[in-house]
């Protein structure tokens, strides 16, 4: 390899800079599938000369083969990468690019257009500040359209050009144009898309992308990278207050301890006092540590690590803020939620969600309704499907540091992850704290679960037993509780038909109600284990989330899932109740094992195969197993006056 002249990399030395001093757009092209997004982003990369000659070598190469226009370039095929995208000639995965012009740099993400990718498209607008709707000039204004427009307006995109794509198609009519430039301003209006700026295209001949098209002198506008290059951009951030949420604690030796992170607004300087949150504790900057060194000062957008004055105790996922301008600490929300995954977000169930660089438990409940994107009527739902958007309240296990997501992008946007599979399932934007999480707390008392468990001489614990219907948990969990009260224990028993007498009387069988009567009773169990009862829950509890959900209420080593595994056809024979027939002929919907399923535990603490032990050794098994692990520590006879 030749090595470069000085005079060269003097050249590239001062092309570096100069790039470095241009400003940057990030911008997403959206709407609905085959409106020529693709081509439109491939042509301007050509346009703008972003493309090496040996791309335009294999592009040629690839037009011929797969391309859409009979051998001709197909701009496309610059973006779309996947295999499946070119076979089908729609885009599937988001799509970032890099160009540049004299004026300005840019990062485009092209995003899917079919409405089973809308969570790709979520990802591509979160960090975007101006928005390409695509629309094609021959179907107008359709329900994918509105769908992107909603979901950009949600996450805070405010400008937007309204691109009219294949103008060529009709005959560059500037009735078409006017007609579908009419029909989109009104729905921006009403989503708070306030700045829309519409121009005529032909994305396949580039007309009105980089140059006047003259086959439509009709036209009075800019082009589309003429308004790329001069709309505004961004906010002051610098003005806002100070907010750092911590991502990484820099520990590389015993002398040093800082708090690494992006500044998310505001500006920071040695000296300046500062709170971390959510504990509340005050302290200074003292150093702002850069990889070029340390700095007096530091501004939103910058990574930086800040170490502080005093000793005080931050981790991965506090805020540190300004004194004078702290943020509000809460566990319970108001919340726009995007679903993005074909299980079914169910109230009361819990997933893990990640705001910022904390991740917490949170709960759903309730869905207060969802949002009809053609009309934009507010529907009552109970549930959210699949791309379906919806306003809900949403409860956390412990209280976070937050802005709403309107004055704070980082602050105030979520994802929710399944704890089971780990998949991301949603994302959301948190509105505002609800009043009544700043007038619950928690009460100090005296009396609490060791006192409790020390005066019974026992431990206090949930004893879960699931299976399926006609397992045989019922008869187990009983014959367990008569011997552990022989033995002088105490102890209560909730049973899946007995709670629904009462307590859980207002539920039926779907799954959203199978998950509401596991929450409620893992609550209820929580409390009679915190009195320091051994408590046995006898549930079918189908479902693997929401008994991690009730083991996660409890202490660790005080929760024993108990597996009363039968096979189908055995707990089908022997169906006491007749509920089994009544499903196979139809009469009972939602019955587990036959029209719903039952999730197997995957790690339980004991296993009964009913079809080995009777009824009396199964419960013996379980009582030695409490022995085993030292719930029963001591017999109450011992117990001193």
């Amino acid at each position: 390899m030749p090595i470069p002249s000085s005079a060269a990399r003097t050249d590239f030395d001062a092309y570096l800079e100069a790039l470095g001093r241009k400003d940057l757009l990030r911008f997403i092209t959206c709407g609905s599938v085959d409106d020529g997004k693709s081509t439109l982003i491939g042509r301007l990369l050509y346009e703008s000369k972003m493309i090496y000659e040996d791309q335009l070598a294999a592009l040629a190469l690839d037009s011929k083969r797969v391309g859409t226009r009979g051998g001709e370039l197909d701009f496309a095929l610059l973006v779309d990468g996947l295999a499946a995208e070119r076979e089908q000639g729609i885009t599937i995965d988001v799509a970032y690019r890099f160009f540049s012009t004299e004026r300005r740099k840019f990062i485009v993400a092209d995003t899917p257009g079919h409405e089973q990718y809308t969570r790709n498209m979520v990802t591509g607008a979160s960090t975007a500040e101006l928005a390409v709707i695509l629309v094609d000039a021959r179907k107008g204004i359709l329900t994918q359209t509105r769908r992107h427009s909603y979901v950009a307006a949600l996450l805070g995109i405010r400008r937007a050009v309204l691109a009219v794509n294949k103008m060529d198609l009709v005959g560059y009519d500037p009735a078409v144009f006017a007609a579908i430039e009419r029909d989109y301003r009104a729905f921006a209006a009403r989503i708070g898309l306030g700045e829309v700026v519409a121009i005529p295209l032909s994305a396949v001949d580039g007309d009105n992308l980089v140059d006047r098209a003259a086959s439509m002198p009709w036209y009075r506008g800019p082009t589309l990278l003429r308004h790329l290059e001069d709309v505004e951009i961004g906010g002051d951030d610098r003005a806002a207050p100070f907010r750092m949420p911590v991502q990484w604690v820099n520990r590389p030796h015993q002398d040093f301890r800082g708090f690494a992170g992006q500044i998310a607004s505001g500006t920071v300087r040695a000296g300046d006092a500062v709170r971390v949150l959510p504990s509340g504790r005050d302290s200074r900057v003292a150093r702002i540590v850069t990889g070029d060194g340390d700095r007096d000062e530091a501004i939103a957008g910058e990574s930086v690590t800040l170490t502080l004055a005093h000793e005080v105790d931050v981790s991965r996922g506090d805020v540190l803020v300004a004194c004078g301008a702290p943020l509000e600490v809460a566990n319970q929300f108001e919340a726009t939620v995007v679903w993005m995954h074909e299980e079914p977000l169910l109230q009361g169930r819990q997933y893990l969600l990640k705001i910022g660089a904390r991740t917490v438990s949170a709960t759903v409940a309730p869905v207060k309704y969802k949002v009809n994107v053609n009309t934009l009527d507010e529907v009552p739902a109970e549930r959210l499907e699949l791309n379906d958007i919806g306003v809900c309240e949403l409860g956390f296990d412990q209280p976070v540091p937050f802005a709403p997501y309107a004055e704070n992008r980082t602050l105030g946007a979520f994802i929710l992850i399944d704890r089971l599979t780990s998949n991301t399932v949603g994302a959301g934007l948190l509105h505002f704290a609800l009043r009544r999480s700043q007038n619950i707390h928690w009460q100090a008392l005296d009396v609490d679960r060791r006192v409790r468990a020390a005066q019974k001489r026992q431990r206090g614990c949930v004893l879960w037993l699931t299976g399926l219907s006609g397992a045989g948990k019922s008869t187990i969990a009983n014959l367990v509780d008569k011997r552990l009260v022989a033995l002088g224990r105490h102890t209560y028993l909730l049973d899946g038909d007995n709670v629904r007498h009462g307590l859980n009387k207002d539920l039926g069988f779907t799954a959203q109600d199978r998950v509401e009567n596991i929450r409620r009773v893992a609550e209820v169990a929580r409390l009679m284990a915190d009195a320091g009862l051994i408590t046995l829950v006898s549930f079918i509890s189908p479902f693997r989330s929401e008994r991690r959900m009730a083991r996660d209420l409890m202490p660790p080593g005080d929760f024993f899932e108990v597996y009363v595994d039968a096979p189908l056809a055995v707990a089908e024979s022997r169906d006491p109740k007749g509920l089994y027939r009544k499903a196979r002929r139809g009469e009972l919907a939602n019955f587990t094992g036959i029209d719903s399923p039952y999730e197997q535990p995957e790690a339980p603490e004991i296993v009964i195969d009913t079809t080995a032990l009777s009824p009396a050794e199964a419960a013996e098994r379980i009582v030695a197993h409490l022995e085993q692990a030292g719930v029963l520590a001591a017999s109450p006879a011992d117990r001193t006056p």
